[in-house]
């Protein structure tokens, strides 16, 4: 989190849930609670009044449904994000609740840390999906058949490209790289040389002057995708968080994080979810990241 502190407008109808999720942000740091709501209404009225950066979003309630309150908050205040912390989580709750604007989609099974990293994404302007979220945006796509292949991009937060839009949020970062003076980019650098001579995922070193063959599945990746970062892109649209990532490649986190900030520069996409979908639509799987190696 930033020095900046996040204004916070909480909206669930049920008074014992309502106050037990105000309490547990008053408790998180960066924070402010500006209010709460009973209703999609009064969600919709506080927001107007208090311009908070961040709107969590109960769906079922009376008089105006979270979707619907989520609806008119984008459209007449662009600049509050909303996560939708929902008990139920159905295609029926999920995708209208997105296809409205939200960026952030939550189950009221999630941890303090998992809403405040939603919360933060959000406000960094991607999106705060969890990982079980994103597997079942894989599992939509999948469904939808080929049709995606030439349907536009359809991006919560709205400024998608189509047929190449696709990214969301767990800790990928912005598509500018992150290069402080910890290293991690020279670390970073060093994992992106290593794929191009043949070090394997394992760091064991290709023989001095070995002659390197192309790897398999590797010559038609688009948008001037590496091997190494289709792999990565197929583990985040596997639901992979970075620092499973690392583990399953023996990798440093750093070196993750710059994997997919290079890959989102590439491909256009903004946050994890269009990530996910650009992983479909191009047929980029764990698997195929390193030619099936």
């Amino acid at each position: 989190m930033t020095g900046r502190v996040v204004r916070v407008v909480v909206a669930d109808d049920q008074t014992v849930v309502r106050e037990g999720i105000v309490t547990l942000l008053g408790l998180l740091p960066g924070l402010d609670v500006v209010g709460a709501a009973g209703d999609g209404e009064e969600a919709v009225r506080l927001v107007a009044e208090t311009s908070p950066d961040v709107v969590l979003m109960d769906l079922r309630m009376p008089r105006c449904d979270g979707a619907e309150a989520t609806r008119r908050i984008r459209r007449d205040h662009p600049g509050t994000q909303v996560v939708v912390l929902t008990t139920f989580g159905d295609d029926d709750s999920l995708f209208p609740a997105l296809q409205a604007g939200a960026r952030g989609y939550l189950t009221k099974d999630a941890g303090s840390e998992e809403i405040l990293r939603a919360i933060e994404d959000v406000v960094a302007g991607q999106a705060g999906l969890s990982p079980q979220v994103q597997r079942r945006l894989l599992e939509r796509l999948s469904q939808q058949g080929a049709s995606f292949g030439t349907a536009a991009s359809v991006d919560p937060g709205g400024g998608g490209r189509a047929g190449a839009s696709i990214r969301s949020g767990d800790e990928g970062e912005p598509a500018a790289l992150r290069r402080d003076g910890l290293g991690a980019a020279s670390e970073a650098d060093r994992a992106e040389s290593a794929d191009r001579v043949g070090v394997d995922r394992h760091g064991a070193d290709a023989e001095p002057g070995a002659e390197q063959q192309p790897q398999a599945g590797t010559t038609d990746l688009p948008d001037g995708l590496t091997a190494r970062e289709a792999e990565v892109l197929g583990l985040v649209a596997d639901g992979l968080s970075n620092a499973e990532i690392a583990t399953r490649l023996f990798v440093s986190h750093a070196t993750v994080k710059t994997h997919i900030n290079n890959l989102f520069a590439k491909t256009g996409v903004r946050d994890r979810a269009q990530a996910v979908r650009y992983a479909y639509l191009h047929g980029i799987n764990p698997a195929r990241g390193r030619g099936g190696e």
